[in-house]
């Protein structure tokens, strides 16, 4: 298939790519801003244009960009980026494949767990209710799923990708939490009672490719494991994979003065205890369905 990424030079689009490119798709990638490298088209979601053409004969979109959430503190201009990146993108590429002549047949749209807000041990699926009353990047998920309204108007297949933690010594959580753990000074994160729901980042690509391909699924599909696990499970079998103590908490003192109480309470003492029930049932098989089997690949 020829299919358009946005995100591409993201720890998921990267290695989504590569995956497609292996399997004998063509990739367009999207890219903000400068000029555009053969095999990539410019696009500027915030201004809301895109590249005349850029999506001409494109069978699939898998759209994945967006402001990185924990790299900065929560300033209101950061968190209007954070919003804006999501919502007004979302829109520019539903938008732009709803008035094409000849649509693609599917569109992929990135979403995230944090859709859920913060509900202890409540077991959630994609027919769990919003939150009430909801948190920062629940409204965040909520506005960024909405905003590809007019491609579901429009009837083309869209899926919405809500992704947990994923997994990869490369980057995000993970790849923060790698180092210290080694060194021996990782621990458990305040309680460690709060849930965490993971991927692999191998699984997370191999999600979306069965999803491209599986015409019966539409709405939101939960991206996670079916073993979600404790901040202290997690921990435990972290420290087990790099042979390292975990005996000493993470003290949060310091990350709340580096990026802000609000952004590490909602990021690291938080939590969503979630299944990924759409995705089972359309036939998904996990290649790590538990903690152990995906460190034991990742590290």
């Amino acid at each position: 298939m020829e299919i358009a990424v946005t995100g591409a030079s993201g720890l998921i689009g990267s290695a989504l790519i590569a995956a497609l490119e292996a399997d004998g798709h063509r990739v367009r990638r999207f890219v903000r801003g400068g000029v555009a490298v053969p095999g990539s088209v410019v696009w500027d979601p915030i201004g809301g244009t895109i590249e005349p053409g850029a999506l001409d004969g494109v069978e699939a979109v898998v759209h994945l960009a967006g402001e990185g959430i924990g790299e900065k503190r929560w300033s209101p201009e950061q968190k209007e980026r954070i919003r804006s990146s999501r919502s007004l993108g979302t829109a520019l590429v539903a938008r732009s494949v709803a008035e094409m002549a000849q649509a693609p047949r599917v569109l992929l749209s990135a979403s995230a767990i944090g859709w859920y807000g913060s509900r202890g041990d409540e077991v959630l699926t994609e027919a769990s209710a919003l939150p009430e009353p909801a948190d920062f990047l629940s409204e965040v998920c909520v506005d960024w799923e909405a905003a590809a309204a007019p491609a579901v108007d429009a009837g083309i297949r869209t899926v919405l990708l809500r992704t947990g933690i994923v997994l990869t010594p490369k980057g995000g959580a993970l790849g923060r939490m790698i180092t210290p753990f080694r060194l021996g000074l990782g621990g458990k994160i305040a309680s460690g009672k709060q849930w965490m729901s993971w991927i692999s980042l191998e699984d997370e690509v191999q999600a979306i490719l069965h999803l491209l391909r599986d015409d019966s699924v539409s709405g939101p599909v939960n991206l996670t494991a079916p073993a979600p696990v404790t901040n202290l499970e997690f921990t435990k079998a972290l420290g087990k994979a790099v042979h390292r103590p975990t005996i000493l908490p993470t003290p949060l003192a310091p990350l709340k003065l580096a990026l802000g109480a609000e952004l590490i309470t909602a990021l690291l003492v938080n939590g969503q205890r979630v299944l990924p029930s759409a995705l089972e049932e359309s036939g998904y098989r996990f290649r790590h369905p538990d903690i152990a089997s995906a460190f034991a690949s990742v590290l």
